[in-house]
């Protein structure tokens, strides 16, 4: 009960494993993946515990453990903020969506302009002996000078081919300046709005000059003419990439940063694309040494293997073994990573992308090597550049400027890679049939990330070596150990995703789609489900690469388990999320089919299938239909709503709200017609449209009462879009509600058994309450929504003319525009009539939120809620007078009101009056306001004399249907997958630590309790008094067990939670805003763990909150009516419930013929068990030991034992109250393990003590108090019970009948008259006693021998 999910982490990864099964031999990672799996079993055994364990554990096991009950309910993802806050979902826009390139670019054109003059040098150099002399891997002088100039072209146009085939490449050969000119137009001109690369060497020519001009020849080759790169810019305008080798090449790059920031180049800077690489700084001249060539920088950018190797080798200890010269024989091509020049490649670029990873920011990294291929491979070999050139006291620079990265550790893992592939060369090249062996270079990063996985966090040092598991995917026999490392980094949360994202694994992945490799296909799914829990924009590539159809394919893969599965039907969902193009996609693909036949398999089989599937194979056909026409109808034709109907009675609360989801999108179907108001043609369309909206309604209406707010959202969300399209109908439902009738009427309505019998459950509690609304058309007002809490179909208003307004509006002649409808009615009246009662249910809910869009759909249908909050000023009770109630407050064009109505709590206290005085009939038209007006006129919806109150219909954009209240499962859901799912949470261990501290706690103290006799409790006794300062009395309290804090709450629905050792209020709250009758019961769940406080109104909802002890931090955990189908002209429910933690269920009655069973784990009412009497229960308790075991005092006296395990489940009745025939006040069951055995009180003032299994009807009988007993506490482990009276007197018995102390209430200084004993309540663990009374004060009391704190 603790995760309801939970299994899903153990299913990932246990799934995960199976695949290295096929994938031959990680076993390294079977071991890390089976750890994790023990730990999160070991923790999830910890915390959770079936029903079954219980049962067995009570009939076999007679230890103390019986009292620590393991269930854990309400904890999941909905309930830590379904209330505060709105879930989002994944982002389309924002943060997440900076990885992504902002225009992927290529270079289209290479310009290569070479002056070296060869056998000519230029004056400002002076040439050492022997002097470095290669350009481009060629000797110059080892041929004609013309000659060795066109070889060294060809060489370097070559060389840059290799790194970007596609590119056109134009060589100019010791140019002069209109020759250059050309060259770039032509070469800007062919490009267009694609990068060019210009690379200039200028060996044969001066240093450039301070002014940053790079020298050209003239025609006749007498002069060298300067160049302005102001000149070079305006003809290679942007995007460009400079590549300058010449000695003292830091002058341009100098020159042109200053062009930049004039801004006298040609674009303003802000859209100047320019990269620029230099050879040295601006005083240094390139090395002269033999060991290099003369073009090392150039050799370096665009023959990085060969130069890198070379130099190594000549500061390797294998330079004396190995002859250089086999460097150039390395076999193999770049591009094979079988080979050995392939490996040593790959190596090469993972090395320098990890470098650059490193250091480099992440938006210059993204710029600089993942959105152009050509620049990418620059700047990874410019890093090369840097670490050779710089041994030779040479430094080259760039623009953008890069740290420093020569000395980074990573080029010892490329050294120790070099060294033991060169140290193959020999065999290699000797015999060509020798098998190469592979590096372990991949394998030995692998490992280090995996021990950063171990280690690592998201406040850590990220792992470095994210690029390298990237090149690892490259590789057929290390991908599926990546994947799966990479799958674990990812699972660490948000931030490792947009890592992963921002390094660029993105296209890798996305290729990874097209493989057909079945043991990749899960960790895959687990990775796509990660990227787009985090970033929706995927969506669009998935479906452009056709990506969807891997995924429904996975789905619909018989072999695939199926939590699996259920990550395949979200990232389907969030493909079609939104996006017609997905959708339409999908369905070509046969998604919907896909998802249908799984559900449908599920409904027929009756197996137990994983909840998340299919909480994701609903959202993702309601997502795949929503606002989708095309979908909507093969869905309506595949028959859905009979499909989905049986998931509404699903344990998962998510299940039944996804299931209600797919519904509501269902709901838009063809109904434009009837909002628009023009007739179709396709009459049979229209038929199969309404019965199918027919079914939809009623099984959404058969879970407004369900026990999760989550899932009642869902269904007013679906009530809200059904009534937008049905708008007119309803509301002429709806006012006739309202309309003033002869009182005679009133005994025609129909009772709500009516409704049952027009196809619904049990829709709706119908104690409505004071709510104060307004016909939106003006017609009627009245302080209760309800006025006539019964049906219409069948009574006098259900004929036609009922639909019509105030018969006083009608004789004018005014025609009412919703009222006359050319169009027959799509659905009937009594259907109709539910939905506006399950609209009232929903604007009367006791969670917060389900109420607001309860209130949003009543506005739809011309209903305002006024009253928000009514407090009781003072020492004042409820108004029950409608005239002390603000109902009709003054709204501007609302003269008259027609009558006022008052329901008070639910009971029908029905009274008419007439205004006093009646305005003159021609006002009373010029001030009406009708709603329905506006339907046609948008454009004035926000004027200022709408006087709409709700924002919901106040847009002037007359888009009304954007401002529906939207579903929020979805997003709800997808939170989810955001969170880890391979490991537990970090504050997991915490937790069982405190609870194991607390179990500590409990049995020794229940062991106190039980072995050491209880002295007197008397007034002597006290050891704190609290004035609650509640104008009411106390109702009743409630003492925590493991801290010294006591809660009490009053007839107002206030709570007030106080620490009497400190006595101080820790904190004061209401429980809602429209407090009735009080609360009945106040209980805590979870205990052991975080404890929650359960309050019980007698109205029979149920608040849960959390955080209850922190001064204004209160959050609600969930809400619900625990009472349903009780007849609408009941004045008062008062329902008595109890709480029993080690089944989890909460049982539930009052005025009703039966005794609701609630399992809170699932949020579901589970049973309905008669009470097998004819009057009401008084009096529950469960068993604290023997889960399913509880007992009920009923108003006649007498007692009954009920067990949910036993076929029957009442297991006996018995009248043990005979001497007096009185209602049973309180009732517990007897400490220890025996069961059966129950102590009960009535009103009467007599105690007796029953134990069920033998004949007699009571073993003992105390009496107690004459005539006045008015509250009993049973203590939960010592042989005690207390009891109270009217007469201020509160009586201590030991479980024989002994007397064990008297407490006499004090009177207060000031002598007032106090009210009766209200409430007794005892400490779980000590023997404390907590006393509540009418005036407001609460008292505890220690026996001597407990442990008082």
């Amino acid at each position: 009960m603790t995760s309801r999910f939970s299994q899903l982490s153990l299913a990932v990864s246990n799934h995960v494993i199976d695949g290295n099964v096929s994938s031959g031999g990680y076993h390294e990672d079977d071991v890390a993946y089976a750890d994790l799996m023990s730990q999160r079993r070991d923790l999830d055994a910890a915390s959770t515990s079936s029903y079954a364990n219980a049962v067995t554990s009570t009939a076999t096991v007679a230890t103390t453990m019986a009292y620590l009950p393991q269930t854990v309910v309400l904890c999941e993802l909905r309930h830590a903020a379904f209330e505060a806050s709105t879930p989002t979902g994944p982002s389309d826009s924002g943060l997440v969506s900076k990885w992504r390139p902002k225009d992927r670019m290529k270079t289209g054109c290479v310009a290569l302009v070479l002056c070296l003059n060869i056998s000519v040098d230029p004056p400002d150099v002076i040439k050492i002996s022997p002097c470095a002399r290669m350009e481009c891997w060629t000797d110059p002088f080892s041929m004609a000078p013309q000659k060795a100039l066109e070889t060294i072209g060809k060489n370097l146009r070559d060389q840059y081919e290799r790194w970007q085939p596609k590119a056109r490449s134009k060589v100019e050969l010791d140019p002069t300046v209109d020759e250059v000119k050309k060259l770039c137009n032509t070469c800007r001109r062919y490009a267009k709005s694609e990068r060019v690369l210009f690379h200039y060497n200028g060996h044969g020519v001066p240093k450039p000059t301070a002014n940053g001009e790079i020298w050209l020849f003239n025609k006749s080759y007498t002069q060298y003419i300067p160049l302005p790169i102001s000149d070079l810019d305006s003809w290679l305008k942007t995007p460009s990439i400079y590549v300058f080798d010449c000695s003292a090449a830091g002058m341009v790059v100098n020159a042109f940063i200053e062009l930049l920031d004039c801004g006298t180049s040609n674009y303003p800077g802000s859209s100047r694309d320019c990269i620029l690489l230099a050879a040295c700084e601006a005083h240094e001249t390139l090395p002269q040494s033999a060991e290099f060539p003369a073009d090392v920088f150039t050799s370096c950018l665009t023959t990085p293997i060969k130069m890198a190797l070379r130099w190594f080798c000549t500061r390797s200890l294998l330079h004396e073994s190995l002859d250089s010269s086999l460097i150039d024989k390395i076999p193999g091509r770049q591009n094979d990573r079988k080979t050995l020049l392939g490996e040593l490649n790959w190596i090469f670029t993972a090395v320098t992308d990890t470098i650059a990873w490193n250091v480099l920011p992440h938006d210059l990294f993204r710029r600089l090597f993942r959105q152009d291929l050509l620049v990418a491979s620059l700047f990874r070999n410019f890093l090369l550049a840097e670490r050779i050139m710089r041994s030779a006291n040479c430094s080259p620079i760039s623009y953008p400027m890069l740290p420093p990265t020569h000395q980074h550790h990573m080029w010892d893992a490329w050294d120790m890679a070099a060294e033991i592939c060169l140290s193959q060369l020999p065999s290699l090249v000797e015999d060509p049939n020798a098998e190469f062996q592979p590096s372990s270079f991949f394998t030995e990063q692998l490992i280090a990330f995996e021990v950063w996985l171990d280690h690592g966090s998201e406040h850590k040092k990220p792992p470095e070596q994210l690029p390298i598991v990237l090149q690892v995917l490259l590789s057929q026999c290390h991908r599926f150990r990546a994947l799966v490392l990479l799958g674990r980094f990812l699972d660490m949360g948000p931030w490792a995703v947009d890592l992963a994202l921002s390094v660029g694994i993105f296209p890798y992945v996305l290729k990874l789609l097209q493989t057909t490799t079945p043991e990749l296909r899960q960790i895959l799914v687990f990775i796509w489900t990660k990227i787009l829990a985090l970033d929706k924009s995927c969506q669009v590539d998935l479906v452009k690469d056709g990506g969807h159809v891997y995924f429904i394919r996975f789905l619909n893969s018989a072999e695939a388990y199926p939590e699996q599965r259920a990550m395949a039907a979200f990232v389907l969902a969030v493909i079609v999320d939104g996006h017609r193009r997905g959708q339409e996609a999908c369905i070509e693909a046969g998604l919907i089919q896909v998802c249908l036949k799984q559900l449908h398999g599920f409904t027929q089989n009756e197996a137990q299938t994983e909840p998340l599937l299919l909480q994701w194979l609903c959202l993702c056909l309601g997502k795949l239909w929503e606002d989708f026409t095309e979908a909507q109808i093969i869905g309506l034709q595949a028959d859905v709503p009979a499909i989905c109907a049986p998931l509404h009675s699903e344990p998962q609360p998510e299940v039944r709200a996804s299931a209600v989801y797919a519904l509501a999108t269902l709901l838009d179907v063809g109904f434009d017609s009837f909002r628009d108001g023009i007739g179709g043609d396709e009459e049979c369309d229209d038929v199969e449209k309404n019965r199918a909206e027919m079914i939809i309604i009623k099984s959404l209406l058969n879970v407004v009462s369900d026990g999760s707010p989550l899932v009642r959202a869902e269904v007013a969300v679906a009530l809200a879009h059904f009534a937008f399209g049905h708008k007119q109908h309803l509301k002429s439902i709806a006012a006739a509600y309202w309309k003033p009738q002869p009182n005679s009427l009133l005994n025609s309505l129909p009772s709500l058994a009516n409704i049952k019998g027009t196809g619904s459950g049990n829709i709706v509690s119908s104690q409505i309450g004071p709510l104060t609304a307004m016909v939106r058309d003006g017609r009627v007002s009245t302080s209760s929504p309800l006025a006539t809490a019964g049906i219409m179909h069948g009574s006098p208003l259900s004929d036609d003319s009922s639909q019509l307004s105030d018969s006083g509006i009608l004789n004018d002649g005014v025609s009412n525009g919703e009222v006359n409808h050319s169009r027959p009615k799509p659905l009937d009246n009594a259907m109709y009539s539910q939905c506006v009662l399950a609209m009232f249910t929903l604007a009367r809910d006791p969670s917060p939120r389900v109420a607001s869009l309860g209130r949003r759909v009543l506005s739809i249908i011309g209903i305002e809620q006024v009253t928000k909050s009514v407090k009781p000023a003072g020492n004042s009770a409820w108004p029950s007078d409608p005239a002390n109630s603000s109902s009709t407050p003054s709204i501007s064009g609302l003269a008259r009101s027609s009558s006022w109505l008052d329901i008070n709590g639910g009971h029908m206290a029905l009274t008419f009056r007439t205004p006093p005085v009646s305005p003159p009939r021609q006002n009373y038209l010029a001030g009406i306001r009708r709603v329905c007006s506006l339907d046609f006129r948008p454009h004035l919806m926000n004027s200022p004399d709408s006087g709409l109150a709700d924002p919901l219909l106040g847009s002037a954009s007359g888009s009304e249907r954007s401002l529906l209240p939207q579903s929020t499962i979805y997003n709800f859901s997808c939170g989810h997958f955001c969170k880890s799912l391979l490991t537990a949470s970090d504050d997991s261990e915490e937790l069982l630590a405190k609870r194991e501290e607390q179990e500590r706690f409990a049995l020794e103290h229940i062991a106190k309790c039980q072995h050491s006799s209880v002295s007197k409790l008397n007034n002597n006794s006290q050891i704190a008094s609290w004035d609650t300062r509640f104008e009411t009395g106390t109702r009743t309290a409630l003492l925590q067990p493991f801290s010294p804090i006591v809660i009490a709450a009053d007839e107002n629905e206030r709570i007030r939670v106080w620490n009497y050792e400190e006595a101080t209020l820790l904190n004061g709250f209401d429980n809602h805003d429209f407090p009735e009758k009080g609360i009945s019961k106040l209980c805590l769940l979870n205990e052991l763990d975080d404890s929650l406080l359960l309050v019980a109104s007698s109205d029979g909802n149920i608040r849960i909150w959390k955080d209850y002890t922190l001064r204004g931090k209160q959050k609600h955990v969930t809400a619900f009516s625990s009472i349903q189908g009780h007849k609408p002209g009941m004045r008062s429910l008062n329902a008595v419930v109890d709480w029993q933690q080690q089944s989890g269920y909460l049982y539930a009655s009052g005025e009703i013929s039966s005794i609701m069973l609630w399992d809170l784990d699932k949020e579901q009412l589970v049973n309905s068990i008669p009470s097998s009497s004819d009057c009401s229960v008084s009096a529950l308790a469960s068993s604290q030991v023997h889960a399913g075991q509880f007992a009920a005092g009923f108003v006649d006296g007498s007692v009954r034992l009920y067990d949910i395990r036993t076929p029957d489940m009442l297991v006996r009745t018995t009248r043990p109250h005979t001497q007096q025939v009185a209602r049973v006040v309180g009732i517990g069951f007897q400490p220890g393990l025996d069961q059966g055995k129950i102590v009960s009180a009535s009103q009467a003032g007599d105690i007796q003590f029953l134990d069920i299994r033998s004949q007699r009807d009571t073993d003992l009988t105390i009496d107690a108090h004459r005539g006045s007993l008015t509250a009993l506490a049973v203590h939960r482990h010592a042989p005690i019970i207390a009891s109270g009276s009217a007469k201020q007197l509160i009586k201590v018995f030991s479980l024989k009948g002994e007397q064990l102390g008297t407490i006499r209430y004090q009177h207060t200084f000031m002598a007032q008259k106090i009210g009766s004993v209200s409430c007794l309540t005892f400490h779980p663990y000590q023997v404390l006693l907590a006393a509540g009374a009418a005036d407001a004060c609460v008292s505890i009391y220690a026996d001597d021998n407990s442990l008082t704190r």
